[in-house]
C-alpha cells in the first residue's frame, strides 16, 4: 500500500460521507430544465433473476405481469421527457439485469430512437443471457456496446460471491464470450480486482484470459459495496487484503497497456471508436426508471426507489423524480474536477468556458495537493493525471459510488416490505435461469 493511501481514503471518506444528500420535493414541476443540446440518458431496468446477496444496485426480483406495468411507465416518462425538449444522443441502460424481458427492452429502445439522434447505445447482460439469436436483435436496434458482468473466472471467487451456481464455471463463460465475439462494435467485460481471497495469481488468470479472448474492452473496477451488502460479502468471503489494492491495480495496468489505452481510470479499450459508461464528456445526464439518478444545469436528481410510487407518478403525468438538490459553485467545480479528470484529461478551454478564472482560484487547495502528490500534471492545454494519479482517481470514484451505494440502501430501507413483497411474489428458480451454450448463429 502506498504511503498516501490511508490519510487519502480518510479524506475521501469525509467529504464524500453527505455527497449524495438530497431534499424531498413531490411537486409535480421537478423535471428539470432541458439542456441546449442533447445530452445523455441512463435507463434503469430493476429486475434480476437471482439477487446476488452482495449487490447493492437497485434491484428486485422479476416477475412477468408486474414487470410489464414498470415498462409501460418506462416509456411514458422517456415521451415526457421528449415533450419537455429533452434529446438524447448516447443512452446507456442498467439495473438490475436489463436483459431479462427481450421484447421489453427493444421495445423500449425503439422507442427513444425514434424520438431522439442516438448514436450509441450500451446495455448491460450477465452471462447467462449471451445467446446469439437475442444479441443479433439488440444490434439491429442500434446497440453499439454490450457489457458482460463476470467480475472474475476464478471458480472458487465466483462460488464465494453466488455466481457460479447462477451463471456457470469460469471455463464456461469464457466459451459463451468467445462464442458472441465481433456481434457488437464493443464487447465490454466487467471485472473486479481485490476480492476477498483473491490473490495475484488469481488475477494474473483472469487477465490471462481477457487477453486470450482478444476483449474489446475490459473495465476492472475495485471491489465496491455499500455497508450493509459489505457485511454480507464478508461472511460468504471473508474481508479483503486493502493492502493488495495499489499492488493488483499496478499490474492490471502493467498487463493490460500498451494493448489497451485507458479511456478511464478503470476502462481499458482496444480500439478509438469505442465508448464507456462513464459519463465523462458529458455536462448532463438524465436518468429514468424507479431508483435512478440525473445530473442536469447544476443539481442532482433522484427519482423514487419505490417501484409502486414510481408507476403511479408517471401514470398521472410527472415524472418519477422526488428528489433534488442543487450544488453550489464550488461543488459544480469540483464534480467536473472529479468526472472529467476520471478519462484523464480536464481541458483548459473547457475550464475557461464553464468557470473563468474563478475555477482556479475556489479550486486552488484541491488544484495544489493533488499535484504536489504527483496525482496531476498541468500543461499548456489541459490538465492530466499521471499513473500515481491514476490510481488516485480510482480511489476517489470508488468513495464516491460507495457513498452513491450508501444511499441506495438507506432508500431502499424506506420501502423495505414493498421489496419483500416483490421478492416473494416473483421467485425464479436458479434452474429456469438458462446457461446457453456457445452455439453461434449468424
Amino acid at each position: 500500500m502506498p504511503w498516501f493511501e490511508r490519510p487519502f481514503l480518510w479524506i475521501l471518506r469525509r467529504e464524500y460521507a453527505g455527497a449524495m444528500r438530497f431534499d424531498e420535493d413531490e411537486s409535480a414541476d421537478v423535471m428539470p430544465t432541458p439542456p441546449a443540446k442533447p445530452c445523455q440518458l441512463y435507463v434503469h431496468i430493476p429486475f434480476c433473476e437471482v439477487l446476488c446477496p452482495f449487490c447493492s444496485f437497485h434491484r428486485v426480483r422479476y416477475n412477468d405481469t408486474r414487470t410489464a406495468r414498470y415498462f409501460e411507465a418506462l416509456r411514458k416518462e422517456i415521451r415526457l421527457y421528449h415533450e419537455a425538449g429533452f434529446r438524447f444522443d448516447d443512452v446507456y441502460v442498467g439495473g438490475g439485469t436489463p436483459t431479462v424481458n427481450p421484447d421489453e427492452l427493444l421495445a423500449t429502445l425503439g422507442l427513444i430512437r425514434e424520438l431522439s439522434p442516438v448514436r450509441a447505445v450500451s446495455i448491460e447482460t450477465n452471462p447467462n443471457h449471451l445467446e446469439s439469436d437475442v444479441l443479433h436483435r439488440y444490434r439491429d436496434a442500434g446497440v453499439t456496446r454490450f457489457s458482460v458482468g463476470v467480475q472474475s473466472f476464478d471458480d472458487g471467487l465466483l462460488a464465494g460471491m453466488e455466481r457460479l451456481e447462477k451463471y456457470g464455471s469460469g471455463a464456461g463463460m469464457r466459451e459463451r464470450l468467445a462464442a458472441v465475439r465481433g456481434i457488437f462494435p464493443t464487447m465490454n467485460v466487467d471485472m473486479i480486482f481485490n476480492l476477498p481471497g483473491q490473490t495475484m495469481e488469481m488475477l494474473d488468470h483472469d487477465i490471462d484470459a481477457l487477453l486470450e479472448l482478444d476483449v474489446d474492452q475490459v473495465s476492472f473496477y475495485p471491489l465496491m459495496t455499500a455497508r450493509t451488502a459489505r457485511h454480507k460479502m464478508q461472511k460468504s468471503m471473508g474481508n479483503a487484503d486493502e493492502s493488495l489494492r495499489h499492488a493488483m491495480y499496478q499490474r492490471v495496468l502493467e498487463r493490460l497497456q500498451p494493448g489497451y489505452r485507458a479511456s478511464s481510470a478503470w476502462c481499458f479499450t482496444r480500439g478509438e471508436g469505442m465508448f464507456d459508461e462513464y459519463i465523462i464528456d458529458e455536462d448532463d445526464y438524465v436518468g429514468v426508471g424507479s431508483g435512478a439518478f440525473s445530473y442536469v444545469g447544476g443539481a442532482m436528481y433522484s427519482t423514487t426507489f419505490s417501484l409502486n410510487h414510481y408507476c403511479r407518478r408517471v401514470e398521472r403525468g410527472q415524472s418519477g423524480i422526488t428528489q433534488r438538490r442543487t450544488l453550489g459553485l464550488r461543488e459544480r467545480m469540483r464534480y467536473d474536477y472529479l468526472v472529467r479528470l476520471f478519462g484523464g484529461t480536464l481541458k483548459r478551454e473547457y475550464i475557461a468556458d464553464r468557470y473563468g478564472a474563478a475555477f482556479w482560484l475556489l479550486m486552488a487547495p484541491e488544484l495544489a495537493a493533488m499535484r504536489a502528490l504527483g496525482a496531476t500534471r498541468h500543461d499548456a492545454d489541459a490538465l492530466r493525471l499521471t499513473p500515481r494519479g491514476m490510481y488516485c482517481w480510482v480511489l476517489m470514484m470508488a468513495e464516491f459510488f460507495n457513498s452513491v451505494n450508501d444511499v441506495r440502501e438507506q432508500m431502499r430501507e424506506h420501502i423495505r416490505a414493498e421489496l419483500d413483497a416483490w421478492n416473494e411474489e416473483a421467485t425464479v428458480p436458479l434452474k429456469s435461469i438458462g446457461r446457453p451454450g456457445p452455439e453461434v448463429h449468424t
